[in-house]
This record gives structure tokens, C-alpha cells and sequence, in this order.
């Protein structure tokens, strides 16, 4: 079952509302959009954010970014000193 939600809108929310209305979307259809699109990057970050963690725990991962670190560190060029 569908359900209502009501929200005041404040400039901000007006003005991206309005890209959403421009592209043909109706008030209704716009924010379900908005929604949709806002609940998939939070999803991406979060599964980014585990994966990362998840790395950064792995021994092995670990082991390995010392160790490129290390030849990266080897063949980088001196950083300039400014006085």
C-alpha cells in the first residue's frame, strides 16, 4: 500500500525539486527519484566503508601496501625543502 509523506521544503530543496519537475518528473515521481538515488550512494559508501575495513584488517593486505609503500618510497623523487 502506498503511503503519503508531507515535508516542508525549505530554497535549497525548492531549487533541486525544480531540476527534478524540469526534467519532466511529476512532484510525487521526483521525490521517489531523489530517494532512490540517495538510498543507492549510501548503500555504495557503506559497502565501500566494509571493504575497506576488511582490508585494512588482512594481514596479507597489509604485508603487501608496506611492501609497495616501500618501492614506491624507493624510487620517488626528493621532495623539495623550502626555507
Amino acid at each position: 500500500m502506498a503511503r503519503t509523506v508531507q515535508a516542508r521544503l525549505d530554497e535549497s530543496s525548492e531549487q533541486d525539486l525544480a531540476i527534478l519537475r524540469n526534467e519532466g518528473h511529476s512532484d510525487s515521481a521526483a521525490i521517489r527519484l531523489a530517494l532512490r538515488e540517495a538510498a543507492e550512494r549510501r548503500r555504495r559508501r557503506s559497502a565501500l566503508r566494509l571493504e575497506a575495513e576488511i582490508a585494512a584488517a588482512d594481514p596479507e593486505d597489509l604485508a603487501e601496501m608496506r611492501r609497495v609503500r616501500g618501492e614506491m618510497d624507493a624510487i620517488a623523487a626528493p621532495w623539495p625543502h623550502e626555507d
